[in-house]
């Protein structure tokens, strides 16, 4: 058939063009909200348990360095007896001042007791250390006391304040 579009090869039809559909607007370059509040909900989770077991941590801590301020002034005492046949009466005669890392958390305080006339008791001591600041939430063992004798004492009433 002449004229006929399939066998005429002067004929090319056109290109076909295809229209593109309109794509939706993708959010793939950043988070979706359900994505964000899941995020925040295992932050808080994770907040939730390390905040107070930071806050235990602290107190443990202070409370091993004022234990550890305590034996020291014991140990001063005992060096001083030796020396002078008495205890110090404070802790400027022994020339012990409390470190700044103990002195915010706690109030240190030495007081010495002499020999009755009697001689029925013998000279001794006694370090307490009482909670001030943030140790206050202390309340396990608050405050802590080292006597002479070697005696360790807390007035918060758990048995495992001194380690």
């Amino acid at each position: 058939m002449p004229g006929s579009i399939h066998t005429d090869r002067r004929f090319t039809p056109p290109p076909r063009t295809y229209l593109r559909r309109a794509q939706p607007v993708s959010l793939s370059h950043g988070f979706t909200l359900i994505e964000l509040m899941i995020t925040v909900a295992v932050i808080a989770i994770l907040a939730a348990i390390a905040v107070p077991s930071y806050f235990q941590y602290t107190l443990r801590s202070n409370r091993s360095a004022a234990e550890s301020v305590m034996q020291e002034i014991a140990g001063a005492q005992e060096r001083y007896m030796v020396d002078s046949r008495q205890f110090a009466g404070n802790l400027s005669t022994l020339g012990y001042t409390v470190p700044n890392t103990v002195s915010p958390n706690y109030n240190v305080v030495m007081v010495a007791t002499a020999s009755s006339a009697s001689g029925g008791t013998p000279p001794s001591y006694t370090v307490t250390a009482t909670p001030q600041g943030t140790q206050v939430r202390d309340t396990a063992c608050a405050t802590l006391t080292l006597n002479g004798d070697g005696s360790k004492l807390a007035s918060g009433g758990a048995a495992n304040c001194w380690k």
